[in-house]
């Protein structure tokens, strides 16, 4: 069994703001494990506490109830914390500084030496791209280039564990290609990655395991393809040159149906049921040119457990936290 670099055990927090001190629960008792040496996808729509939770893991905050281990480490603790690189959601980068003077100093930060940081600080901004830029002040660079800046800050201490919250906002597909790239390799060099992110294609083609908040809660945990595994959720019956009324007999059934020019293509919910819709088309004469098993993927699985479950749920209490404070 891998060992665990991330345990985190009914972690809550709760803020009290305003002037009658009006609780908001961000996150409510979430627990999940992160295994070393993976890339953990950490998932959920505007306000479902990932930036929060992220806050506690990385000690910036501290929770109202529930405990967490880094490496074995309860945090907070500064101990553990020289083995994590953190980048977070909107990096502040001092804007007289240059990105090569940042990164210098955050090395240092980390304990890095003054002889070995200007190498590792050199070797981490040609790493991300921004070496070209290294002796411009902030102040003139892009937003891509202030988050390629904070990725380069959160890698010169040679971590452990990467925490990276939406480390591709703000670039471009070049970009964000290039990022994507650079944490496979940090992933194949021995490094463990916790991300959060928007961009759920980036998710399903790199991470080893997910968790997926909504409205504070882990609503789905594990690992990806043990989730996106099973049977056909839905099949696409494609039907040549079928009438309306034919149409129609399979919407009265409860099947979506749609036209492509001389295709009628019926969406079929579950497998059981395509047998019986090929057999009505044969029956009715009708050439069946194409049957589409269409297994679920990673949107699939968000829309279906955050966002239909936020929809449905009743409105949450008024939103009285500080910018910042709930993600």
């Amino acid at each position: 069994m891998s060992e665990t670099a991330i345990r985190v055990q009914g972690l809550e927090k709760t803020f009290r703001h305003g002037f009658w001190m009006r609780s908001v629960r961000a996150v409510r008792g979430i627990s999940f494990d992160v295994h070393a040496g993976g890339i953990f996808g950490f998932l959920g729509p505007n306000g479902a506490g990932k930036t929060t939770t992220i806050k506690m893991l990385t000690g910036l905050i501290h929770p109202s109830a529930g405990q967490a281990w880094v490496f074995g480490e309860r945090i907070p603790s500064r101990k553990v914390m020289q083995k994590v690189g953190f980048m977070p959601e909107n990096p502040y980068v001092y804007p007289f500084l240059t990105p090569r003077e940042f990164v210098e100093m955050c090395g240092q930060l980390s304990g890095v030496g003054r002889r070995a940081v200007r190498d590792r600080a050199r070797r981490t901004l040609d790493l991300v791209g921004i070496l070209y830029a290294a002796d411009r002040p902030a102040r003139r660079l892009s937003k891509g280039m202030l988050q390629r800046t904070a990725l380069a800050a959160a890698l010169v201490g040679d971590p452990e564990l990467l925490i990276l919250d939406e480390p591709m906002s703000g670039l471009d597909p070049v970009g964000r290609k290039e990022v994507r790239d650079l944490i496979l390799d940090e992933r194949g060099q021995g490094r463990t990655i916790f991300f959060s992110t928007h961009i759920l294609p980036d998710v399903e083609t790199m991470c080893d395991r997910v968790a997926i908040l909504n409205r504070g809660k882990v609503v789905v945990s594990g690992e990806l393809s043990e989730l996106l595994r099973g049977s056909a959720r839905r099949t696409d019956v494609h039907v040549l040159d079928a009438s309306e009324e034919f149409q129609r007999a399979c919407e009265a059934d409860g099947h979506s149906t749609r036209r492509i020019r001389q295709r009628l293509v019926i969406e079929v919910e579950g497998e059981r049921k395509v047998d019986g819709v090929v057999r009505r088309a044969l029956d009715a004469g009708l050439a069946v040119a194409e049957v589409t098993p269409r297994s679920e993927t990673l949107e699939d699985l968000f829309v279906r457990e955050a966002l239909d479950a936020s929809t449905s749920a009743a409105p949450p209490a008024p939103d009285t936290t500080e910018p910042g404070d709930v993600e």
